[in-house]
Order: structure tokens, then C-alpha cells, then sequence
């Protein structure tokens, strides 16, 4: 079952807010609607030109070259944040990939690795060293509608998701006498290029689902779903099962 609404006091604007992975999908769709709810946004990712192409558009956005796969970047980012955004209240943990492949294939453990260190590490990681931010009022993790009923086409990726999901209930728990609230977004496939281009040309647009969760923030709940992933977020063993056939025939 889903949580409850909380006690609420994550305002929609006039945050200072760090998204990793801000510059494209899920990402973009959540800096465009935050920099227009009237929020500081500050974005980090790997290509430095696709952040700049985004900072081009949204001139008062604060761009970070940042690789949140490797432990000393996650660590350089922090110190960043600390030195030069010290009032930044919200760490949204966006970045992810997705991997479409097989156990046979010979780069299947090299790609996993991949996988887990941007799915499960950085979010980790990067929870753990913001929550010694004095300012820190809030964590949002992106996990998938994928926790709940693997594609076996991405194996690790749906493993990950399930991962984070479990840990964002944990962390919920665990940061409630810290005074930090811990909010899910759990998106369904949406149109964009995770995993590769055309692959998920069919799936509803990313504004579709930021417009459902912005409804939801805004309602106070601490678990934002959409579509297949609020189906499947609400879903018993046998309903979970049924999906589970016709996602992998």
C-alpha cells in the first residue's frame, strides 16, 4: 500500500534545489517546472555541453560538470554545494540509466557495474553526505514503476529501481527525527531516451507525469505514482504477476 499524507512542509517554490541528471528527460521536466514554480535549481550531469544547452534556455539555472558514478565527484559536488549553495534545501536524486541487455552477453557485468554505481551508489552516497547540510529539508528519490514488476529486458536497471525504492522507505524512516522528509516519484516508462533512443517513443510525455506529481506534491503525499506505476504501486501478488506476463511474453 501506499503511505499516508504527511504532516507537510516542503513548499513548492522559493527552494534552492540540486537535481542530478537536470538536464535531460525526467530531469529537464522537473527543472523546467521548478525554475516556473519560482525555485533556485541547480542541475549537475556528465556532458558538460548538454547542461550548457539547457543553461542557454534557462539563463538563471546553475550548472555543476559532475559524474555521479565516481565517489570523488559525489564528494567534490558536496563540498561545492556546502562552500557555494549552503542555503540548498532539496536533493532530488534523478540520475539513472537503463541497460537493455542479456546475462549472456560479455559486457553484461561491466555495464551492470555501471548501473548500480549511477542507480544505487550515487543515491546512497549522496543522501549520506547531505544530510550534514544544515539547510537540508528534503530528499526526493526517482525510482520506477519498475520496483514493482521487472522488464527482464533490463535486468540490473529494474533490480536497481526495486533497490531504491526499498531504501527510500527506509530512509523515510530513519530521517523523521532529523526533521528531513524523504518523497518518491515512482515514474512509468515516458517518452524519452532512457535506454536509447525510439525506445520509449510510445510511452505518455514527461509533461504528462511532472503535471500528476506537481498535483500530488501539492496534495501533500510523500509517494507520487502515474499511470502503470500507480497501478502496479497499488497492485496484489496476482495483479503484480499478470503484469509481470505481459511485460516479458
Amino acid at each position: 500500500m501506499l503511505p499516508a499524507k504527511r504532516s507537510y512542509y516542503m513548499k513548492l517554490s522559493d527552494n534552492k534545489i540540486l537535481i542530478t541528471g537536470g538536464a535531460t528527460g525526467i530531469g529537464l521536466g522537473l527543472t523546467k517546472r521548478f525554475i516556473e514554480e519560482g525555485n533556485t535549481v541547480i542541475i549537475c550531469g556528465r556532458r558538460a555541453s548538454v547542461m550548457q544547452e539547457v543553461a542557454d534556455q534557462y539563463p538563471a539555472i546553475i550548472s555543476k560538470v559532475c559524474d555521479v558514478s565516481v565517489k570523488a565527484d559525489r564528494e567534490a559536488l558536496y563540498h561545492w554545494i556546502e562552500t557555494e549553495h549552503p542555503d540548498t534545501n532539496v536533493l532530488i536524486n534523478n540520475a539513472g540509466i537503463q541497460q537493455w541487455m542479456k546475462v549472456e552477453d560479455d559486457d553484461f557485468f561491466d555495464r551492470a557495474q555501471e548501473e548500480i554505481a549511477i542507480n544505487i551508489e550515487a543515491p546512497i552516497h549522496l543522501a549520506k553526505l547531505f544530510i550534514n547540510l544544515s539547510s537540508l529539508q528534503t530528499i526526493v528519490n526517482v525510482t520506477s514503476g519498475l520496483s514493482f514488476v521487472p522488464l527482464t529486458k533490463t535486468p540490473v536497471y529494474s533490480g536497481t529501481k526495486a533497490f531504491l525504492h526499498s531504501f527510500t522507505i527506509s530512509l523515510r524512516h530513519l530521517l523523521k527525527a532529523k526533521n528531513i522528509e524523504v518523497i518518491e516519484l515512482i515514474p512509468p516508462a515516458l517518452n524519452t531516451d532512457l535506454g536509447g533512443k525510439g525506445l520509449h517513443d510510445h510511452a505518455p510525455p514527461v509533461s504528462d507525469f511532472i503535471n500528476s506529481i506537481f498535483e500530488q506534491l501539492k496534495a501533500g503525499k510523500m509517494t507520487c505514482t502515474f499511470g502503470f506505476s500507480e497501478a502496479m504501486a497499488n497492485a496484489g501478488p496476482v495483479e503484480q504477476q499478470e503484469a509481470f506476463k505481459r511485460l516479458n511474453p
